[in-house]
């Protein structure tokens, strides 16, 4: 049996200026549970996130534009959360440069 582990989603490595962090908290099952520290990063034009599986990604701070391949975009604020399906094309467009932005994502197996 595993003893329990505790932490604080506020410490953790922090993003490089026009980077991320990540972080993997738990595995198991086929799911992933991941934090993310971003700092005025912003996937290339063009590149999109293309992921087998569903994707719950909550902001916690900071702030953040997700763009979607069909044309829409997304603000996120703290507290925002979305479900990005599987297959559902998806790229950061921005993040905050002046603050660290932190996410917390939950992959799910795939389906």
């Amino acid at each position: 049996m595993s003893a329990p582990r505790f932490g604080r989603i506020g410490e953790g490595p922090a993003a490089p200026p026009g980077g991320e962090a990540f972080s993997e908290l738990l595995a198991g099952g086929g799911a992933r549970v991941v934090r993310i520290a971003s700092r005025g990063h912003a996937d290339a034009e063009g590149a999109w996130y293309d992921q087998a599986e569903d994707e719950f990604v909550l902001l916690l701070a900071g702030a953040a534009r997700l763009e979607f391949a069909e044309g829409t975009a997304r603000a996120l604020a703290p507290g925002d959360w979305a479900v990005i399906p599987a297959r559902c094309r998806h790229r950061v467009a921005w993040t905050d440069p002046g603050r660290e932005t932190l996410w917390l994502a939950v992959h799910l197996p795939p389906h």
